[in-house]
């Protein structure tokens, strides 16, 4: 597996409120952000790989909905994500 429980629990310890905090909205978003460049990286050596690339669609479908949701709910957890991220919206 790409994605160790470790490198799970540090993900959320950076951007949620612990490491066993696995629900809030900047944990969940700095784990699909993950994922999405592990599969985007999968996707540039293998092109026709379709599955794939369904999933990664659905995963930034899902990432921007936990984002609009951040919009609405407090704009400022939004832009701090976004920047600690380095995502471009």
């Amino acid at each position: 597996m790409y994605l160790t429980k470790e490198a799970k629990e540090e993900i959320f310890a950076k951007h949620g409120k612990g490491k066993n905090d696995t629900g809030t909205a900047e944990g969940q978003i700095a784990l699909f952000t993950a994922r999405i460049n592990h599969l985007t990286e999968h996707l540039k050596n293998n092109r026709k790989d379709y599955n794939t690339e369904r999933s990664l669609v659905k995963l930034v479908g899902k990432r921007r909905a936990l984002l609009d949701y951040l919009t609405k709910k407090d704009i400022l957890r939004y832009r701090a994500i976004v920047k600690e991220l380095g995502l471009r919206k």
